[in-house]
């Protein structure tokens, strides 16, 4: 069976791995816009619906588009990320409350009652 740190080593290599495959479908589905946008300016320019500058413009601007929406998704995931816990173990639990902090509570618990009891008198 398979130690915790070693399950816990692959899970974490395996998000890396995830990501950089995200990451590089990214990529090739920006170039992959990028040049369909290319193609269609070119077509345009070439039936005069537009001049260069103008497709120059429109190519920009469906890439920045794209960027944009890809940074917005990005942070949407990153919202939805479970949030992160530490594990902490019995033997390093220095904050454990011990008998004498136990009794120092009991004997203020007890302090706050009477008082309690002592303003309702009056």
């Amino acid at each position: 069976m398979p130690d915790l740190g070693s399950l816990v080593q692959k899970a974490v290599y395996l998000g890396i791995g995830i990501a950089d495959y995200a990451a590089e479908k990214a990529r090739v589905n920006l170039k992959e816009l990028k040049e369909q946008a290319r193609k269609l300016a070119d077509e345009m320019v070439a039936r005069g619906e537009m001049n260069l500058e103008e497709a120059r413009k429109y190519v920009d601007d469906i890439i920045q588009q794209a960027q944009q929406q890809q940074a917005n998704e990005q942070q949407d995931n990153q919202a939805r990320e479970p949030r992160r816990i530490e594990i902490v173990s019995d033997e390093d639990d220095s904050t454990a409350p011990t008998v004498d902090s136990a009794e120092e509570l009991r004997k203020q618990v007890q302090a706050l009652q009477d008082e309690l009891r002592r303003l309702k008198k009056e």
